[in-house]
C-alpha cells in the first residue's frame, strides 16, 4: 500500500485523484517523501487514544480498584447497548409509551452492540468490558484516520499536533472512549470518506464495508453515504453534469460505493420487517419512549437558537447553545469558502464532501432534538466539529505561510481555546463517571 504525499510545489489531489493508491507502483517524478509510514498515523491514533483513556480513567473517575474506575465510563446509553448485547433486540409491537430496556430496546441501532457481542462472546469478556473495548479500538482507528488523512495531504507535524488538540479539547470527546456509539460511527464515516476517495478494488471494498458500519451505527449514516458522489460532482464541475454521456463513466463508482454504504441500515430495516413486520420500528421505538418526533424545519426557526452563556451543572442549555454555535460556524466556514481569495485556493473538491457531510449531521441531528429542548446536542455536534476541524486543516495546508506574528497569534489563541475545552471536558467527565447525565 502506497500513500500519496503532497507535490512539492505545495497541490494536493482532489477527492477522486490519485491522493491514495493501492498499488506497487513506482513513486513518480517530483513526489516528495514518497514512501511515508502508515505507522506513524497508527502510533499518533493509538497514543491520543490511550491519553484520553487515562486522564478518564486514572485522574477523573471516581476513587476505587482499576475495574471499577474503568467501569464508570460505562453510563446511561451504555446499559441499553449492554442489554442489547446480553438479550438481543426485543420489543412489542407497537412499542410501549415509556422508556423500559426489558420490554422495548429497538432504539439503538446495531452496529455498536453486535461488535461488542464478537467479543463478549467470542473472548469471554464481561459485557461492560466488551463494550468499553469496542468503543475505545474503534477511538483508535478514528484517530489513525484522522493522521492518514494529514499524512496523505502532507501535513507538517505542527499543524497535525494542533488539529488533534482542537478535536480532542471538545467539551464531549470523552465520549469516544466511553460505552457509547460515537467512535464506532466516526470510526465508520472518517474510514469511509479515506477509502471512498482512494483509488483502486480493494480500496473501494474497504469503502463499503466502513460505509456499512457507518450506516449500521447511525441513521444519519445514510445520508453521508453520498458523500463520494458529492466528490465526484465537485471534481467534475458543471462540464460532467452537462456531458450526459459520460455519466457512467464519471459517477457509476460513486454511486456504487453509496449504495454499498447504505446496506448497514438496509439489513437492520430488513431484519426489523421480517421479524415484527415493521420496517421502520427504530423510529417508532424513540417516538414512543423517547418522545422524539423530528422537526424538519427546525434550523429555519429563530425560535430554536439560544444566546446565552449555559450554566456548567445545565447541560440542557450547553446543547442549545451547541446548536448556535455549530450553526455560527459552519456559516462562517461557507462564506469564507466563497470568498474569491479562499475560491482561488485548490482544494475545495477535497473539502466539500467534509462540509456535506457536516450540514447533513448537523441538520438531522437538529431537526431529531428540537422537540427535546436539543438534549444531547452538544455530543451529537462533536463530530460535525471533527469534520470542520480536518477541513480546515486541509485548507490551512493550501495557503501560503502566513507572517511570524500570526502564526503565533493564532498558536496562542488556540491554545487558550484547548484549554478551556479541556477543562469543560473535565468537568463533565468528572460528573459523567460519577452517573450524572452531561450528554
Amino acid at each position: 500500500m502506497r500513500f500519496q504525499p503532497a507535490y512539492a510545489d505545495g497541490r494536493t489531489q482532489p477527492c477522486h485523484g490519485e491522493s491514495f493508491r493501492v498499488s506497487s507502483a513506482l513513486p513518480k517524478p517530483g513526489v516528495m517523501n514518497s514512501k511515508p509510514s502508515v505507522f506513524r498515523p497508527l502510533l499518533a491514533g493509538l497514543f491520543v487514544t490511550l491519553a484520553q483513556i487515562f486522564v478518564s480513567v486514572g485522574i477523573i473517575a471516581p476513587e476505587g480498584p482499576l475495574s471499577f474506575r474503568y467501569d464508570t465510563l460505562i453510563q446511561h446509553d451504555s446499559y441499553w447497548f449492554a442489554n442489547i448485547v446480553d438479550r438481543g433486540y426485543e420489543t412489542t409491537v407497537p412499542p410501549i409509551s415509556h422508556k423500559m430496556m426489558e420490554v422495548s430496546n429497538v432504539a439503538f441501532f446495531p452496529a455498536y452492540p453486535a461488535l461488542a457481542a464478537l467479543l463478549r462472546y467470542g473472548l469471554d469478556l464481561s459485557t461492560y468490558d466488551a463494550l468499553l473495548i469496542t468503543a475505545q479500538i474503534a477511538a483508535w482507528a478514528f484517530w489513525s484516520y484522522f493522521f492518514l488523512f494529514c499524512e496523505r495531504w502532507g501535513i507538517s507535524p505542527l499543524l497535525q499536533f494542533f488539529g488533534a488538540l482542537a478535536i480532542v479539547a471538545h467539551p464531549t470527546a470523552f465520549f469516544l472512549v466511553a460505552g457509547y456509539s460515537e467512535s464506532l460511527f466516526m470510526m465508520g464515516l472518517f474510514g469511509f470518506m479515506f477509502w471512498s476517495s482512494a483509488e483502486g478494488r480493494v480500496a473501494k471494498v474497504l469503502a463499503v464495508l466502513h460505509g456499512a458500519i457507518m450506516s449500521a451505527t447511525r441513521i444519519v449514516g445514510i445520508p453521508c453515504a453520498a458523500f463520494p458522489v458529492v466528490c465526484a460532482l465537485f471534481k467534475n464541475g458543471r462540464h460532467g453534469l452537462r456531458d450526459i454521456r459520460s455519466w457512467w463513466q464519471r459517477y457509476a463508482s460513486a454511486i456504487v460505493v453509496m449504495l454499498g454504504a447504505t446496506l448497514g441500515a438496509g439489513g437492520f430495516f430488513l431484519y426489523c420487517l421480517y421479524r415484527w413486520g415493521r420496517w421502520d420500528l427504530y423510529m417508532l421505538t424513540q417516538q414512543s419512549g423517547w418522545a422524539i418526533f423530528p422537526d424538519y424545519l427546525a434550523v429555519f426557526k429563530p425560535s430554536s437558537y439560544h444566546w446565552l452563556i449555559p450554566a456548567l451543572n445545565n447541560p440542557t442549555e450547553a446543547s442549545q447553545m451547541t446548536m448556535t454555535l455549530g450553526a455560527l460556524l459552519l456559516v462562517a466556514v461557507i462564506l469564507c469558502e466563497i470568498l474569491p481569495a479562499v475560491r482561488r485556493q485548490a482544494g475545495l473538491a477535497t473539502r466539500a464532501g467534509f462540509y456535506f457531510c457536516a450540514v447533513v449531521i448537523y441538520y438531522i441531528s437538529v431537526s431529531g432534538v428540537a422537540c427535546v429542548e436539543m438534549e444531547s446536542m452538544l455530543r451529537y455536534e462533536f463530530c460535525v466539529h471533527a469534520l470542520i476541524v480536518l477541513a480546515i486543516v486541509q485548507f490551512l495546508h493550501q495557503i501560503r505561510i502566513p507572517p511570524l506574528w500570526v502564526r503565533a497569534s493564532g498558536m496562542a489563541a488556540m491554545a487558550l481555546l484547548s484549554a478551556a475545552g479541556l477543562g469543560v471536558q473535565g468537568w463533565y467527565v468528572w460528573n459523567f463517571t460519577r452517573g450524572n447525565w452531561v450528554a
